[in-house]
């Protein structure tokens, strides 16, 4: 039986409404952290123009495989073994990535590698968007995510949610420009950086509507 993730089925929509516009002028998107597969294969069949890199941690692809092969798209690629801290990353040159509910149960290091693995694989102009609760200068939006973190630590003191303004300092770092914070279900954000400077591609989003 392949494995389910009920956050995955409540998040895809308001995630997909923000890809199409973010991925807008992308050809392939790198998954980091595809857990089950359930966006992979979701993000994919909506936006059938892009070609969708699943990958996840090694040992950790057959719920992957799972959902892929039931679906049997044509523009997901068999998922791939990532461990954002050991380079090289197994992927050509990407236009955008995308990670969801990832950086909270990394460790800070691990954060450093994802956004420097990012920098180094995505192209200039790509779009990078990552998904999770975030706090804002070491406070928390609400008191749910307060416990949220606090059981993260208690199971392994390096998780935990990250400041969105250390996550942007990051970035900037890694030469990723930050496009703006997006709003999304049950106190969650979704972050989105540019590669570089931020591009003018107008408004169109790939469901030819405009703003």
């Amino acid at each position: 039986m392949k494995p389910h993730s009920e956050a995955s089925e409540r998040n895809k929509g308001p995630i997909l409404a923000v890809l199409r516009r973010a991925f807008a002028h992308a050809a392939q998107v790198l998954e980091i952290g595809s857990g089950t597969g359930q966006h992979a294969v979701f993000f994919a069949a909506a936006l059938p123009d892009l070609v969708w890199q699943p990958s996840e941690m090694p040992g950790r692809l057959e719920g992957i495989r799972q959902w892929t092969a039931e679906t049997g798209l044509a523009n997901v690629l068999p998922p791939i073994e990532l461990d954002v801290c050991v380079r090289p990353w197994l992927v050509a040159e990407v236009d955008a990535v995308f990670s969801a509910n990832t950086a909270h149960i990394m460790s800070w290091p691990q954060v450093l590698c994802l956004f420097e693995g990012v920098s180094e694989v995505l192209s200039g102009g790509g779009a990078f968007c990552l998904y999770g609760p975030f706090r804002s200068e070491g406070a928390f939006d609400t008191e749910s995510n307060r416990r949220f973190d606090a059981m993260l630590r208690r199971e392994q003191p390096s998780m935990g949610l990250r400041d969105r303004e250390a996550l942007i300092d990051t970035a900037a770092a890694n030469g990723l420009s930050f496009v703006r914070e997006h709003a999304m279900p049950a106190n969650n954000r979704l972050l989105e950086w540019r590669k570089g400077d931020i591009p003018d591609f107008g408004s169109t989003d790939r469901s030819g509507e405009q703003d």
